[in-house]
Parts: C-alpha cells; sequence; structure tokens
C-alpha cells in the first residue's frame, strides 16, 4: 500500500518535501545532454540521424520513405475506430474550433491626433510543426488541441509528428483526430529526433517556423535546444495538478483528481493538495490508495504517489491560494465555497477548473481552450496556447507630414541621446526635400 506523504504547515512555514516539489527542474541536465547531441547529429547528418536515434532510442526501424504516413493510412483511420470515438472527436473538434474563433485577435487600426495611422495586423505563420504524444498511449486529444487552433489561425502548411508503436504503425484513433483537426502532413517520429527534424528540415521534409505541443523531458529539453532556430509556444513537459479544497470538497472528487493526472506514465508528474482540513487530507489520502488500485495504470501512478504527489494543510484558504501561487501548477482546480470569490487572487496557473463539477479531465478533452499549458512552474512566466500562438502580430504605422512634423523634435532629442544623428536625420530630410 502506498502512503502519499501529508505535510502540516498551520505551524509552520516550509518543509523540505513541500521545497523539492515547487522548486522541481524544468529540463532534466541528462535531457538536456542527449538533446543537444541528437540535435546536433540531425543538423549535420540529416535523415540519416534522424532513422538511427528512432533506432537507438526508440527501437523502431525505419527507411526515410516510411517517415510519411499515407493518404492510405489515414484513410483507413476512420474504418478502425468506433462510431462512438469519431463522435466524440467530432463534438470535442467542434468545442475546440467554436473557442479558438472567438480567440482569434481582429486586426485594428487608430486615428493619429493628426491625420495619421497605427494599427497591428495578425498574420499566420506559413508552417508550423506540432508534436502529439505517443509513449503509453496516443494523445488523441492533443491532435484536436493544436491542429484545430493552427488551421483556425489559417495557417497553410501544419506538420505532425508523433512517435509510433513498434511495428512503426500510428494509432488509427490518433490518426483521426489528426485528420479531423485538419494535419497537412503527418510523421511516424517522436521524441527528440521529432524536434529536429521539423527545426532543420532534411532532403524530404521542409523545416517549419513554430513548434507547439506538449512532451516528456527529452522532448522538452529538444524544443529548448532549439529555441531561436524555431519559434516555440512554452515549456510544457510532464503534467501537473493542484488541487485547491475547503471542507465542502467531496475527498473522492479530490482523489480522482489528483490520481488522473499522475497516470500519464513518464515518472515526473506531480500532484499537490492544499487544504484547510486536516480530516479533509487523511481521508482524500485513503481515497487515492482505495481508487488507485483499481485504476490500469496503478503502476505508473504509484510511482508519482511515492515521489511526486503531496498533500499538505494550511490555515486558511488565503494560505493555500499563496502556497498554489508560489506553485504555479498546469492545471489548478478551485474546489471550496464561493469558488469565484477566491479567482481572482489566482495568478499563476496554466488554466483553472471552478467548483466541484469541472474535474480537469474536461479540460483535457471537450471544454475548448487547448490543453497545452505551461508545467514545472513556467506558469508564472508562460500561459496557455492559443489561437494567436499561430500568427505573427506585425505593427503597422502611417505618419502623415502634419504627423511627422509634430514628432521630429522627439525623434531629434532622441537621436542626439543616443548618438544615432543617422535616425534623426532621416526625419528631418523629409522637409528639406520638399519643392516650394
Amino acid at each position: 500500500m502506498i502512503s502519499v506523504p501529508l505535510v502540516d504547515l498551520r505551524r509552520k512555514r516550509s518543509d523540505k518535501r513541500l521545497d523539492r516539489l515547487l522548486y522541481r527542474p524544468r529540463i532534466d541536465d541528462r535531457a538536456a545532454e542527449t538533446a543537444a547531441e541528437v540535435l546536433g547529429a540531425i543538423r549535420r547528418q540529416g535523415e540519416a540521424a534522424v532513422l538511427k536515434y528512432a533506432h537507438l532510442h526508440d527501437g523502431i526501424r525505419l527507411r526515410a520513405d516510411q517517415l510519411p504516413v499515407t493518404d492510405t493510412e489515414r484513410s483507413a483511420a476512420a474504418r478502425s475506430t468506433s462510431p462512438a470515438f469519431r463522435q466524440a472527436a467530432r463534438e470535442a473538434h467542434r468545442r475546440i474550433r467554436r473557442f479558438a474563433k472567438a480567440g482569434l485577435k481582429r486586426n485594428w487600426t487608430m486615428k493619429t491626433d493628426t491625420d495619421g495611422r497605427l494599427g497591428e495586423r495578425f498574420v499566420p505563420f506559413d508552417a508550423i510543426g506540432a508534436y502529439i504524444p505517443g509513449g503509453a498511449a496516443p494523445l488523441a486529444s492533443t491532435a484536436l488541441m493544436t491542429v484545430t487552433l493552427a488551421k483556425v489561425a489559417g495557417v497553410p502548411r501544419i506538420v505532425t509528428c508523433t512517435p509510433p508503436s513498434a511495428d512503426g504503425t500510428i494509432d488509427p484513433h490518433l490518426l483521426f483526430a489528426l485528420n479531423t483537426a485538419g494535419a497537412d502532413e503527418i510523421y511516424r517520429i517522436g521524441g527528440i529526433q521529432a524536434i529536429g527534424m521539423m527545426t532543420y528540415g532534411t532532403r524530404s521534409i521542409v523545416p517549419v517556423q513554430k513548434i507547439v505541443g506538449p512532451g516528456g523531458t527529452y522532448v522538452t529539453a529538444a524544443k529548448k535546444a532549439v529555441y531561436g532556430d524555431v519559434a516555440l509556444d512554452l515549456v510544457a513537459g510532464p503534467s501537473e495538478i493542484a488541487v485547491i479544497a475547503d471542507t465542502s470538497a467531496p475527498p473522492a472528487f479530490v482523489a480522482a483528481d489528483l490520481l488522473s493526472q499522475a497516470e500519464h506514465g513518464t515518472g515526473h508528474e506531480k500532484a499537490l493538495l492544499v487544504t484547510t482540513s486536516i480530516n479533509l487530507a487523511k481521508s482524500v489520502a485513503a481515497e487515492l490508495t482505495r481508487q488507485a488500485a483499481r485504476l490500469s495504470r496503478r503502476l505508473a501512478i504509484e510511482s508519482v504517489m511515492r515521489n511526486g504527489m503531496l498533500l499538505t494543510v494550511v490555515p486558511s484558504v488565503s494560505a493555500a491560494i499563496e502556497l498554489a501561487n508560489r506553485f504555479a501548477p498546469e492545471h489548478l482546480e478551485l474546489m471550496v465555497r464561493q469558488p469565484n470569490r477566491w479567482l481572482p487572487r489566482i495568478t499563476c496557473a496554466g488554466a483553472v477548473f471552478i467548483g466541484p463539477w469541472t474535474p480537469e479531465a474536461a479540460g483535457d478533452f471537450v471544454a475548448g481552450p487547448s490543453h497545452v499549458l505551461p508545467t514545472g512552474g513556467a506558469a508564472a512566466s508562460f500561459s496557455g496556447l492559443t489561437v494567436d500562438d499561430f500568427r505573427r502580430r506585425i505593427s503597422t504605422i502611417e505618419f502623415s507630414r502634419a504627423n511627422l512634423q509634430k514628432a521630429l523634435s522627439v525623434i531629434r532629442a532622441f537621436g542626439a541621446v543616443e548618438g544615432l544623428d543617422g535616425h534623426a536625420r532621416s526625419a528631418e530630410i523629409r522637409f528639406e526635400q520638399e519643392k516650394p
């Protein structure tokens, strides 16, 4: 039987076990070293290195011509899935698409006080790459939560990579989701190799301009390493959840939600309960043991229960929120009385799930906002994936003669202070060159 650690902070301010959870590393050092080695080889050797490391790291033997998923495979995916799943995927796609369309920023302009115009335009990237994790399970939901947004944003070329099974096939549920969302190219490759291939390209694959999507520690390390060669979305590594709960929260609900994020299988998942009730914490601990024994991924879950899960008791909801903001989790559930009263106090979280009827799983599969969210405490600095992450923002500036004349003294002043007389001259010359 696994016993999840319980920390009582009502009479003390810190605990070493809590500190380890709060200050978890976003990137594993070994993963970073491996990523640098593999990416360097892909940059130099292209497809040969991609195929070499796919075999070395994932045990997959492929030829270069086997990397792309064929149209025949894509067509067969629908026939290999159940009507119930196809209906579920289409309903999730409809909700995600609707939310994305509502969130699109519109081009806008404003007049200046002297007949000029300023504004912003939003232009889709020419090509993006979406990483869809495979590993312990094919994340069909992630296909919808990434590719759908790119499609709504108007990206004309959407490339996706996902690790295949040992025989080189892609799960048909994942393929159906990718087809439904609108993926243009699908490649059967995972891990660091996929990030390198999308970044640097090969003889047969044109590189992309931005890479999005979650992944394990090696994918996260690879994404960090290629930043600058391509644009990135955010640090989206192993899953994590925090639950803030008072005595109104049903212990069974809380335990089930903590376990839902422990089952992903990387071993690096994190789960934190912050409650005002010692009795609730003890009840949740009992529920965790009872419920974990019934789940199919029990071994993966028990690993997280030992190493990445913590139950904490604090003196007040205010203290709970302060601790949760320090944790800056990917997912934060607010299971307290009058949750909307406390919502404005939440400042660091990828997504907030409000009230007892909003399990995190609703956000993972069907609610509408993308489930690609910052992890490892990165929610203090990053936001979750949105439709506008697939577009460039371009400022537009149109001065009239009167605009420039009014601003001329300001341009001269900054040019003088910064030693950039050429800047000032470029504005002044326009008035000197005017015809009499």
